[in-house]
């Protein structure tokens, strides 16, 4: 089984890997045993099945992305600078995945939600509450802007869900035309949905 003190992180991340580059019904568990390097029995003392995994995947995955938007939304700038820091990141990583793989890989929440979550209530339900902590935070960040005098917004959690769709649909459209460029119009489209007009520079990608 290889060093026990890490065979469930190394566990968790073969899963993030493999789910990330193919359909999840295409994985099975011997092929996350060995891209972990533990044996396939092994795989059952940590997890009682491959679905136990996907939620442990989504989870440290929501992790990591929460921490990287919250150190994000309180860094530097203004309200619409730190925002637009999350839409750069997520055009990056997929960017990112292009140049490592060929491929671009897309958003691993979308991709279960659309191949998993109707028929797994245990997953739908995760990744319901995970875009409900998205909309939560940008809508938070949005009235601290609203509140600040920085935007003007009727109703923040609106605009909040809109912008998480449109990331969702844009990252979507990425995978599907292999194509990173689809995000560009992430920004522009964000600002439309909330309202506000910039400059044909401000709006442009970075």
């Amino acid at each position: 089984m290889g060093r026990t003190s890490d065979a469930r992180e190394r566990l968790v991340a073969a899963g993030t890997e493999l789910f990330s580059e193919r359909a999840y019904s295409s994985v099975g568990v011997a092929e996350i045993a060995t891209r972990a390097g533990v044996q396939k029995g092994s795989f059952y003392y940590f997890f009682p099945s491959k679905e136990a995994l996907a939620l442990a995947v989504v989870d440290a995955h929501w992790e990591w992305q929460r921490g990287e938007w919250s150190a994000i939304l309180a860094g530097p700038g203004t309200v619409l600078e730190r925002l637009r820091g999350i839409f750069d990141v997520a055009a990056q990583m997929q960017a990112s995945a292009l140049r490592g793989t060929g491929a671009v890989t897309g958003c691993l929440f979308g991709n279960l939600a659309l191949e998993v979550s109707a028929n797994n209530p245990s997953i739908q339900k995760r990744l319901q509450e995970i875009f409900d902590e998205q909309v939560q935070m940008i809508a938070e960040h949005l009235t601290v802007g609203v509140d600040a005098g920085e935007i003007e917004i009727a109703d923040a959690r609106m605009a909040a869900k809109s912008i998480v769709a449109q990331l969702e649909g844009l990252v979507l459209f990425a995978k599907l035309f292999n194509d990173p460029g689809e995000l560009d119009d992430l920004w522009g489209n964000s600002l439309r949905l909330m309202g506000i007009t910039l400059s044909a520079e401000e709006s442009a990608p970075r």
